[in-house]
């Protein structure tokens, strides 16, 4: 087990070379109040003086103390070379490797400037640590690491978070498992109120590795001893509690050896506490250390073992990560350029090696865009958006111009369905600007292999990064042409004839200006059959025919009578109601069988004026006469002339619709909708895969030749892939951290299972 301690001795040089805190490595750690005479502990082990002294906060920077025992005979740390075969004991500082210490004052006086060096003369501490190696032929393998002891209050120039600083400190190294805590009290205190055993209690609540040391038993009051402290009574330490004389500042002073402190040491003890010497004492705390040490690395090495195997794989694969110098840059160049291309093109076609898990890009996104934000934005588009009855009323009323309208002018429909369908255009340009947002964030997701590469050259990352933009923004203009083509392509030919929309036109009613009221009870029962009749232009004769034909559509007349004789009062020159019944009565000596109906119907409508219905005959002769005999009721000698009330400008605020015009409106409605699904489904269809050719495929076509026409230049290869300081300083401390762990394996390798028992 003696072989031991040295292993440990070697990892801690192998790893305080390249400063790893990550591999926690067995070692003592010292722990005490300002003034408890932690220093004179470690010097009474070491058997030297060689640690700063003087009044409040002296040790301001941990101290990593390795003592390496060293015969005369060993040929592994002397070498005349060195000089070190004839001398007892030396020392060499980490910082220092070259040069040999063999004063102590020199030592002692190298520790000073150190600690001023980095830590400063402000009484401050610091966090990195010294390194110190002693060889000696009078001491026993030990690591010990010296910490600034524990203050309350600041004195002097200290920070006012002297306290809060230390206590980071000192938590910080014995938080390490692998650590032994030597907690240092004073016998001439109350060790119940000891901050040192607090702090390790916070720390160590099982009190597996802590170890207590009880300095200036020399200096309890008279009538008192430590008997209760030393056997644990007071308060119990599963590691053991030693009992040890220090020197005195006095002792100090006068220049007193450790020798003949160690002598005067063993004096006090055979004399104060003769059953209790041989287990007290500097000499049995260096070898209970030793011990304690030897035992603890036993059971720490299989875990430090395995740490350190893991570590070197995780290193292994950080190094190969930033990859390896460069020896020609111009084909490296153009294997980033492939290997960027290639990976971006299979972000989007979606065989990337490593996909992700947490959220959607590249392709799955482009699709989810056209399927769903696209899809979904185009479904919400109602038809009659913004169009109301009375909108629709007006685009009837002036498509008709002058002329009262007969029927539903198809001008109506056709300019009220192009407003609609361009409503259609926003959500597909807004569809491009998301393809193109999509593509521009592909570059972050082409795999961690690319990732590493843009890492290590940022110049060729800004560089690709601003060829792959301009591609895309010069994509843009011609994408957002072609979907602006498509809408352009549907407003500029409102196709009718479509097969879809002509099915939905037969389910449509009549456009005929009256839409389909209700039969007229009164109506003779000839007029519901097919007998119909029609006017000959030509010879000016009414002739049966199955439907009375205008010149431009065909009339049934099964309508009603009102909406027959409205019919005839446009065909006719007929400009009075006698001048109608000259008209009939001409028509039924040339067809006895219209003669009847027309006979039939004329004498209801007799009857109804004779008392029937006689405010509808009134309400008819205001129709024919009614504008004279208004006019004689209005005007007056005060009012001369009549005046005709103001067209109103906004014809949605006079009235409410009438049965004819809500008829109007619904067949205009009815085939909006018809058409605008059409379209809808069209673009819905065709502005993705616009999107598709112009702008994603001709990126992924193009892409790599792009790159290397912009960048493959022989003069631009030396500054595209100048790497980053960064990455050169992490690659260096990753191929030292891995030598350094190459290196730990090997020593942890050469201990035998004989050496642990």
């Amino acid at each position: 087990m003696e072989a031991l301690i040295p292993v440990v001795n070697k990892l801690q040089d192998v790893f305080n070379t390249v400063g790893s805190d990550a591999i926690h490595l067995p070692q003592i750690i010292v722990l005490g109040t300002q003034s408890s005479g932690k220093s004179s502990v470690i010097e009474s082990l070491v058997g030297k003086s060689f640690l700063p002294r003087g009044t409040g906060i002296v040790t301001r920077r941990p101290l990593i103390l390795q003592l390496v025992y060293s015969p005369k005979e060993d040929k592994e740390h002397r070498s005349a070379k060195d000089g070190t075969l004839d001398i007892e004991d030396w020392g060499v500082f980490l910082h220092k490797k070259d040069k040999i210490f063999r004063d102590f004052e020199d030592i002692r006086k190298e520790i000073e400037d150190e600690t001023d060096r980095i830590a400063g003369s402000n009484k401050g501490i610091c966090p990195e640590p010294i390194n110190l190696k002693i060889y000696s032929d009078k001491v026993v393998n030990l690591t010990l690491v010296d910490l600034p002891g524990i203050t309350k209050v600041p004195v002097g120039d200290q920070p006012p978070d002297i306290e809060q600083q230390i206590r980071e400190l000192v938590v910080k190294y014995i938080a390490n498992p692998n650590s032994i805590i030597l907690a240092v009290v004073t016998a001439n205190t109350d060790m119940a109120t000891s901050e040192s055993l607090a702090i390790a209690k916070d720390v160590d609540p099982d009190g597996r590795r802590t170890l207590a040391v009880v300095t200036k038993l020399d200096l309890m009051d008279a009538g008192t001893d430590a008997i209760d402290v030393l056997c644990g009574r007071v308060i119990p330490v599963k590691l053991g509690i030693i009992g040890v004389v220090n020197r005195s500042q006095q002792d100090i002073l006068n220049n007193k050896s450790i020798k003949d402190a160690l002598k005067d040491e063993a004096t006090f003890l055979q004399t104060k506490y003769p059953t209790l010497a041989a287990r007290n004492g500097t000499p049995h705390l260096a070898k209970t250390l030793n011990r304690l040490l030897m035992h603890h690395i036993r059971d720490c090495l299989p875990d430090l073992k395995t740490r350190v195997n893991l570590m070197m794989s995780q290193f292994q694969s950080l190094l190969s990560s930033y990859g390896e110098d460069i020896s020609d840059k111009s084909k490296t160049l153009l294997q980033i350029i492939t290997k960027f291309a290639s990976a971006y093109c299979s972000t989007i076609e979606g065989t990337a090696r490593n996909i992700e898990t947490t959220e959607l890009c590249g392709g799955a996104r482009i699709c989810y865009i056209f399927h769903e934000t696209f899809g979904r934005t185009l479904d919400s588009i109602h038809p009659l958006a913004g169009l109301t009855k009375m909108d629709i009323l007006t685009a009837i009323r002036n498509a008709n111009g002058p002329r009262p309208a007969l029927f539903v002018p198809e001008v109506s429909f056709e300019l009220l369905v192009k407003r609609q369908i361009r409503r259609l255009e926003e959500p597909s340009l807004r569809c491009v600007e998301l393809i193109h947002e999509e593509m521009q964030r592909i570059i972050q997701h082409c795999g961690n292999e690319v990732q590493q590469e843009m890492l290590r050259f940022p110049k060729l990352y800004d560089s690709i990064v601003d060829v792959v933009t301009q591609v895309l923004r010069r994509r843009l203009p011609t994408t957002n042409t072609m979907v602006e083509n498509l809408v352009a392509i549907e407003l500029a030919y409102i196709n009718t004839k479509h097969p879809d929309f002509y099915k939905d036109i037969a389910a449509v009613p009549s456009m005929i200006k009256s839409g389909e009221p209700q039969r007229n009870p009164n109506r003779p029962k000839s007029m519901y059959g097919r007998q119909n009749v029609h006017h000959n232009t030509v010879t000016g004769v009414y002739e049966q025919n199955e439907l009375i034909r205008s010149p431009s559509r065909r009339v049934s007349t099964t309508q009603d009578p009102s909406d027959f004789f409205n019919y005839l009062f446009s065909i006719l020159p007929i400009s009075s109601y006698g001048d109608f019944m000259n008209a009939v009565q001409v028509r039924s000596n040339s067809n006895p069988q219209l003669n009847d109906d027309a006979t039939s119907w004329v004498s209801n409508l007799t009857a109804t004026q004779n008392g029937v219905k006689e405010n509808d005959l009134n309400h008819a002769n205001k129709m024919f006469d009614g504008p004279e005999h208004d006019l004689k009721s209005v005007l007056s000698p005060d009012k001369p002339v009549n005046l005709l009330p103001q067209v109103p400008l906004d014809g949605r605020s006079y009235r409410n619709l009438s049965a004819n015009e809500e008829h109007d409106c619904e067949i205009i409605e009815r085939l909006i909708k018809s058409y605008f699904y059409i379209v809808r489904k069209s673009i819905q269809d065709t502005v993705p895969k616009a999107i598709m050719h112009f702008l994603v495929n001709f990126v992924k076509d193009n892409l790599q030749s792009e790159l290397v026409t912009c960048l493959y230049k022989a003069d631009n290869a030396d500054q595209l892939l100048d790497e980053s300081e960064h990455i050169a300083q992490r690659r260096k401390e990753a191929g030292d951290m891995l030598k350094a762990l190459q290196r730990a394996a090997h020593i942890i390798s050469e201990i035998r299972e004989t050496h642990m028992w």
